[in-house]
């Protein structure tokens, strides 16, 4: 069975390529079309497109993650594959009208993470694959919720198109890979990735992830609003072109309320873990 690493651009799935080699590492990226969140280097933003085979114009992600991986990939010595689905601009928007992804349904991961990642698999590899995940040793009930969702083989499936019915598409699940969790298995925590990174040449992001994640709280999502404004901006944007339909990431909560509250508040890095950073895992 052939491996692959799953890369997010933080620390602990690159301390996975780095100490754990595979057959092949893959990366997935968060693009938009919004030229107010363009990445500044012009010739890295080529660099970027050339390898996902399509234009990049910017992430919804940091900055940082697109020098995580390019650091990565020169620290590891292995090739990393970058792919890429729909921009979040094309999946919010659906028959002209735009719905919002949220806790509930997170369409988002699955357009712009899980489905770039099952076409890579299909078109390079097309068989099960031991999938490593960066999970460490005390998210163990993480592992378990993806376990939990298995088929009977022990395989993750991904529901997909698999012929023609008439007029209509055929809907089948096919199996594709094998979740293996090697932090945990061997009792890593959080504490010797950071020190493993402390003297390397890679520069990390803040968090991997979107700026906006809906999954992160209200403070933290207040903090990244200051730390990427026209990022941030892209979100509420979002949320105010809705009309009708799905009008907030978060119930209860706009993300323009978010960027204005707590400015009473100073907020540092240290007062935020990996909990609050989301969940665009596989």
């Amino acid at each position: 069975m052939k491996t692959v690493n799953s890369l997010s651009g933080g620390k602990t799935s690159s301390y996975i390529a780095a100490n754990y080699p595979a057959d092949y590492n893959i990366f997935s990226l968060v693009r938009t079309n919004d030229k107010n969140c363009m990445f500044p280097d012009a010739k890295v933003r080529q660099m970027v497109s050339d390898r996902l085979g399509t234009e990049f114009i910017g992430t919804l992600e940091e900055d940082m993650i697109i020098y995580t991986m390019l650091d990565l990939e020169q620290f590891i010595g292995s090739k990393i594959d970058w792919v890429t689905g729909k921009t979040f601009d094309d999946v919010i928007l659906r028959n002209g009208k735009k719905y919002l992804p949220n806790v509930t349904q997170r369409f988002c991961t699955t357009e712009m993470k899980l489905q770039p990642l099952f076409n890579w698999w299909r078109n390079e590899i097309n068989e099960v694959v031991e999938m490593r995940i960066g999970f460490r040793a005390n998210e163990g009930n993480r592992a378990k919720t993806m376990l939990s969702k298995v088929n009977e083989n022990g395989y993750s499936t991904f529901k997909t198109i698999v012929g023609k019915r008439k007029t209509q598409n055929k809907w089948g699940d096919i199996e594709w890979q094998k979740p293996r969790f090697p932090l945990i298995e061997d009792n890593i925590y959080k504490d010797k990735v950071e020190k493993y990174w402390k003297d390397k040449n890679v520069r990390f992001a803040y968090m991997n992830n979107c700026v906006g994640c809906f999954h992160r709280n209200e403070i933290l999502l207040k903090l990244m609003s200051d730390k990427h404004p026209s990022k941030f901006q892209w979100f509420i944007n979002a949320e105010q072109e809705t009309g009708s339909n799905v009008r907030t990431f978060k119930n209860g909560v706009s993300y323009d309320k978010i960027k204005d509250s707590l400015k009473q508040i100073e907020l540092f890095d240290d007062d935020f873990n990996d909990c609050d950073s989301g969940y665009c895992g596989l």
